[in-house]
């Protein structure tokens, strides 16, 4: 039944990824290992969020997302953005969160490569912090984009989930 839903939206021409991020978020939970925990997602037509946890999002969690141009030089058009978001209220919280990942990157860049990079957020907010990449210009209408970016986030999951979790046990 589920397949059969999903080829009959790929038949349907794509505008701007309507049903990308649905297929994002349902290939990434085949590919997540289960001993992570439930993954919990939200979609909506130019992205998705992944965290572990509580129902509602956290302020700290994996994202793939449509952007402009703007934020990403190489991009003509629109972008990608694949990775990890701090987006707490307080500075310093993000800034302490990208600390402890940054510290681990040898760690991390061993899975992820040299695509990510740890920074400010792309966009108007200057107090949220990132570790992710971006991709220019994709076919949203690429039926390869969605298992791609999932498997890109499943990275992303397996690459600094532990690193959180071990930070927040304090070990």
């Amino acid at each position: 039944m589920r397949r059969r839903a999903l080829a009959h939206q790929r038949e349907r021409p794509h505008a701007w990824g309507v049903e990308l991020f649905e297929v994002v978020a349902d290939a990434l939970r085949g590919m997540v290992p289960p001993e992570l925990g439930p993954v919990r997602t939200r979609w909506h037509r130019y992205g998705l969020k992944v965290w572990f946890g509580p129902d509602k999002p956290t302020r700290e969690h994996y994202e793939a997302q449509v952007i402009g141009p703007h934020d990403v030089p190489e991009a003509a058009v629109l972008a990608v953005e694949v990775g990890f978001h701090a987006e707490n209220p307080k500075p310093a919280d993000n800034d302490a969160v990208l600390a402890v990942l940054t510290a681990a990157g040898q760690r991390w860049r061993s899975v992820l490569g040299d695509e990510p990079v740890a920074g400010a957020f792309l966009g108007a907010r200057d107090d949220w912090c990132r570790l992710s990449e971006t991709w220019p210009d994709p076919d949203l209408d690429d039926e390869e984009l969605g298992p791609a970016l999932a498997a890109r986030l499943t990275d992303y999951i397996e690459a600094l989930e532990p690193i959180r979790r071990a930070s927040a046990e304090g070990t």
